[in-house]
């Protein structure tokens, strides 16, 4: 057998123990959530609440995170993270399954803990959501108060 071929065998015995329907051997959604620590709060830095901005110009967001570390995505590290910007959203994400991605909700899975974007003229509302190396919320959540910034012409 090639190497390859002993590599997909036991990729595809992981992901079949992973998803067993064997009674104490399950690994249901519950086993991919982390524990957030007692007292970690996530929170957005820059812009204000209420700050404004003219159309076209860069909006420089600064992600805040306190009692945890930041991580990338697909690196299990107790105690991290890395952000999600929602942009928005008047429904949150399921918090037992994996974070969407789209337009509105940005991942940021490289650990960065600043962005800049552009938005249309208009209010808007942006809130940061916390994922584990699944991209998964922590339990609790760490979900930081919804902030309201205005573009104008």
């Amino acid at each position: 057998m090639t190497f390859r071929a002993l590599t997909w065998i036991l990729m595809l015995g992981m992901v079949g123990q992973a998803y067993s329907g064997e009674k104490g051997t399950a690994k249901g959604p519950e086993n991919f959530i982390s524990k957030s620590p007692e007292g970690a709060t996530v929170f957005i830095i820059q812009p204000l609440d209420g700050e404004n901005f003219q159309s076209g110009e860069s909006i420089d967001v600064l992600f805040g995170l306190k009692g945890m570390g930041i991580a990338p995505a697909g690196v299990p590290v107790d105690n991290t993270g890395h952000h999600h910007l929602l942009i928005d959203q008047t429904v949150l994400p399921d918090f037992g399954k994996a974070i969407p991605a789209s337009a509105n909700i940005i991942h940021y899975g490289k650990g960065q803990t600043q962005s800049s974007i552009r938005l249309e003229p208009g209010k808007h509302s942006l809130q940061l959501l916390l994922g584990n190396h699944y991209h998964i919320p922590h339990d609790p959540p760490l979900l930081s108060e919804k902030i309201e910034i205005e573009i104008y012409d």
